[in-house]
């Protein structure tokens, strides 16, 4: 009877969570490389780092963006976006076996089979008025790169 009781506990927990929320949780580490070193990085979520790398933790489901400033050097902003990768397409999938509609719903809801890319987040600031080196089209003719701002 105690048997009866946990197991049908235990069957109405994963029944009512997703798989890729039990296997690999709704938040997820980003972390920030960034030159130079006294660059003022702040996230659209609020998020600041105080030096590099930096590690920020975020839920999955959230897009974001990455801005470093520093003074002399051309402002960047890096956008973070989701997209469904290998460990969150199994999640899914185990959810046909075990978690049915109802675990689909809570990692659609939770974002748990996301990821964010890029991650690791690299930022490279150029100083102001720097040239850039030129870029190397497919065909094999060069024009000049422009920093992004």
């Amino acid at each position: 009877m105690i048997f009866l009781k946990f197991g049908s506990a235990a069957m109405a927990a994963l029944l009512l969570t997703g798989c890729a929320s039990i296997a690999r949780g709704t938040t997820e580490a980003i972390v920030i490389n960034y030159t130079p070193a006294n660059a003022q990085v702040t996230t659209s979520l609020g998020k600041n780092c105080t030096s590099s790398p930096c590690t920020i933790i975020v839920k999955r489901k959230d897009k974001f963006t990455v801005t470093a400033t520093a003074p002399g050097y051309t402002p960047q902003t890096v956008p973070v976006l989701t997209k469904v990768q290998g460990g969150g397409a199994a999640g899914l999938a185990g959810n046909v076996l075990v978690g049915g509609i109802v675990g689909i719903g809570v990692d659609a809801a939770t974002g748990a089979a996301l990821d964010h890319y890029p991650n690791p987040v690299n930022i490279n600031l150029q100083k102001v008025g720097a040239s850039v080196a030129p870029v190397k089209k497919p065909n094999g003719t060069r024009k000049t790169g422009t920093p992004t701002s």
